[in-house]
This record gives structure tokens, sequence and C-alpha cells, in this order.
């Protein structure tokens, strides 16, 4: 299970951010100052709080050795701070003026990202403290960003929703329509997806937004071939905007906080519910994860910031379920459905299925007429969307029980592609199936549902390779 361990209430107004180091915890607020605590007992610093900034601190971030803090304002400025005592290191303006909403450090600590109000994004040297590039996105303010693990890349998001993907030399690579909203925030986990050739990385990015969702994406990059951004699922388990969203520092959790007061953690190996934490009075806007220690912290609107800890047990169970699927999902109980439901924006079933006594196995069993004729589930919508998420829960079973790497799935078939094609829309399909669907459906992408540039298909050789060598290794 999760337990409230700490509430720290020392802000005078909103927690805008909170950020881990492996021994300290930094929070900023509207009340223009930064605080850090001490991971030992939760007690302040004597250093603490850290005053510069004349207005708002929007986001705190930790260098990976934990000994510098950078934090940015509507002042428009990001400061760097000595965490050991408190020491003004830099402050470095933004060419613009603008009011600097968002910062985050390389994973080598050699760069800094700061994003702005008017679009602008600047690379800064984090020895040097200069300024080493600057560029900014065609609309929107700049209010997400995160570096890739390798740092060979980072994603900014914007407030018209936007994800763009740059690359370390500050060259744009890649902007897509995320969030119809506008999105709030996006985050790397730190472990690469398996199942890559040799030279070829997968990882995950997580991205939140307005629209009350969360959406997962696989970023793929190799040194020949560049990059793949890749739309691979939607989580809906809150009910209004999404404002934040952090994966665990193994991979294994994905955390949200919302305009609905909740804090959501997820598997994110089955993207199941694994807790909804509802202490906070007023919208959650941060949330992190320490990085050594089985700990989350999560801060509000209602000026607090508390900690949480993890058992063993609950992350132990979590394993079993990405090892076991099958046998997972068949022995959900009525409440394990009733959380699958909400991630899936039907929570007004609740009661239904609960009536019911719908547990994992009557789930999986469920047909059009038990929905229309057993449950009286009236609306022809409803009942469609609901056996379109059974659908989707078998499709995943059966392909991680399979073992198949996801990357090799084609999306409309969800079968192992055998003759991998890319489309226009930068997605990969088998190509058969990719060709029916050009001929019986207008010509839009079926990950995105834009207008295809071109109906031409290009042969993906290097996934046939990845493939047939996955093929050969675990299929003897």
């Amino acid at each position: 299970m999760v337990k409230l361990i700490h509430t720290l209430a020392d802000h005078d107004d909103d927690v805008n951010c909170c950020a881990f180091s492996s021994s300290l915890l930094a929070t900023c607020s509207l009340d223009k100052t930064i605080r850090l605590y001490s991971l030992s007992d939760f007690s302040e610093l004597p250093h603490s709080p850290l005053k510069f900034h004349t207005y708002a601190v929007h986001c705190c971030c930790f260098s990976p050795s934990g000994h510098i803090l950078a934090s940015c304002s509507t002042d428009g400025t990001t400061v760097l701070w000595d965490t050991q005592n408190g020491q003004t290191l830099a402050v470095m303006e933004q060419p613009s003026g603008s009011p600097v909403r968002v910062c985050r450090f390389s994973p080598d600590s050699t760069c800094l990202v700061s994003g702005a109000a008017d679009g602008t994004v600047v690379l800064w040297n984090a020895q040097s403290y200069k300024l080493y590039r600057c560029a900014s996105v065609k609309d929107g303010s700049l209010v997400a960003c995160a570096f890739s693990p390798n740092g060979n890349l980072f994603v900014t998001g914007s407030s018209c929703g936007d994800l763009t993907l740059w690359d370390d030399k500050m060259r744009c690579l890649h902007s897509e329509k995320a969030h119809d909203l506008g999105i709030t925030c996006c985050d790397f986990s730190s472990q690469p997806v398996s199942g890559g050739e040799q030279g070829l990385q997968f990882f995950r990015l997580a991205s939140c937004g307005q629209d009350c969702q969360i959406k997962i994406w696989v970023i793929s990059f190799t040194h020949t071939l560049g990059f793949e951004l890749k739309y691979k699922s939607t989580l809906s388990g809150h009910c209004a905007p999404v404002l934040t969203c952090a994966f665990s520092h193994d991979g294994q959790m994905l955390v949200s906080g919302s305009v609905d007061k909740s804090v959501i953690v997820y598997d994110t190996n089955t993207e199941n519910i694994l807790h909804t934490l509802t202490q906070h009075t007023r919208y959650v806007t941060t949330c992190a994860f320490a990085p050594n220690i089985l700990l989350l912290a999560t801060g509000s609107m209602d000026k607090t910031v508390n900690i949480w800890q993890f058992d063993l047990e609950t992350l132990c169970q979590a394993r079993i379920a990405e090892d076991q699927p099958k046998q997972f999902t068949e022995d959900w109980s009525e409440d394990d459905v009733s959380n699958w439901l909400c991630a899936q924006g039907l929570k007004d079933l609740v009661g239904i299925f609960k009536m019911n006594n719908i547990d994992g196995r009557e789930l999986l069993n469920l047909t059009k007429e038990s929905l229309a004729d057993d449950l009286k589930i009236e609306s022809l919508g409803l009942r469609s969307k609901v056996l379109r998420k059974i659908e989707e829960l078998r499709t995943k079973i059966k392909t991680l029980s399979s073992g198949i790497p996801d990357e090799f799935i084609c999306p409309i078939t969800r079968e192992l592609m055998k003759d991998p094609v890319i489309a226009s829309d930068g997605y990969s399909y088998e190509k058969e199936a990719m060709e029916n669907w050009i001929s019986k459906k207008k010509r839009t992408s079926p990950m995105t549902n834009l207008v295809l540039p071109s109906v031409v298909l290009i042969p993906n050789r290097t996934l046939k390779m990845a493939i047939d060598r996955w093929l050969e290794t675990h299929q003897k």
C-alpha cells in the first residue's frame, strides 16, 4: 500500500513544483520562495527559504548530482543555487524578458533548458552560465520540458498542445499536436523500453494536458536513421484537466495530479491504476518521485506538499501483474474492475458492474448481448465503447503473454508484423493492412486520424530485421 507520512505546510500560496535529489526535497510557490527539506526527517534546512525572485516561482529542479538547484519565475529569470549553503550561483535572464515557466537540467549536467511564456526556449551552458542556443515554438507558451535519458534530445510542450522534439544542438526535429486543449507537463521514463535491436533505442514519454488525458508515447532513436515519435496509449483516469505527471526512477510507475484534486499512480507496464490518492483539497499541481527511496511528493493549490511512502509488497504485486498479465486479469476482484473502468473513462458504470458482481473473469467474457440484456446498458455508444476497451484489454493480454515487443505489433491488426512499412504519418504498419486501410477508408492516419500527406508506403527494413532477429531468438 501507500501511506501519507508527512505534510509540509510552510508556503503562503499555491505550490507550483516539487523536486527530489538523493537527499533533499525542493518546493516552490506563488509566494516567490523556494524551500529545501532534508529527506532524513523532512526538516527545513537552515538556509531555507531561498529568496531572490520578485514574482511567482513556477518550476524548480536539481542537477543530477544534487549540488545545484535551478528555479525559474514570472520575473523572467532562471536562478542557480548552491544547495549546500543556499548561495546564488547565477542569474540567467531570458533574452526576451518573458516569464519563465519551466527549467530542466540535461542528464550530464552540462546544459539547462528554460522555456518561457512567449514560446522561447533557451539552452544554457550550465558550467559557464552563458546562453548557448535560443529558439522558439510557433504558437503558445512553453510550459513543459523533459530530457531523454541519454541526453541526445529533449521535448518541450506548449499551451497550444504541441510536443516539439529538439536535439542537443537545439535543432527542431519534429512537432506534433498531442493534446487538443494544451499540454501541461511531460516526462521521460529513465528506463529504455525493451525490444530494440542493437543501435536502436526506445524511450517511453508521458504527456498530460487540459483535455483530461495522459498520453504515452514511444520515441525510437538511432544514429543512422534518426527518430520516430509513436503514440502508444491514453490513460483516462482523471475527470478534469491533468496538470502534472512523472515516472518513478525505475520506470515501473507513473503518477499524475489533476484539477479533480486527485493523484493517480499507474503501473506503467499494465497501465492499471495502483492507487488513487485524494488527500489534497484543491488542484494538484505537481508530483515527483524520489530517486533512491520509495517516496512520492505531491503539491497543490491548497499550499501543502504531501509525502507518500510505498511498501515493497505493492511493488511486488505490480511485478507479478507484469509477468503474468492474463492470470492477473482473470483474478481481478470487483474493485479491480471498478478501478479499470475509472481508468478507461467509464466511471458511471462502476455501480452497474458492482451490482452484477463483475470480476476479472466475468469482464473478459462480456459480450454485446450480455451488456444489453444482463447489465441493461441502454446506450449503444456506451456498449460499443465498453466492448472496444475490453477488446483492447484482451489484445494487451495476448501481446504481453506472447512476449512480443509492442514496437513489433501492427497498430491496425494488433499482430506481429511480417512486412512492415512506414506511412507518411511516420508510423509503421503491416503492409497489407495499411494498403487495405487506404483503399477502404478516407486518406487518414489510423493513429492520428489526420489526413495523410501521401499514400506512398516505404519498406521499414530496419524494423523487419529487428523482428526477424527477435523471431530467431524467441521462436526456435
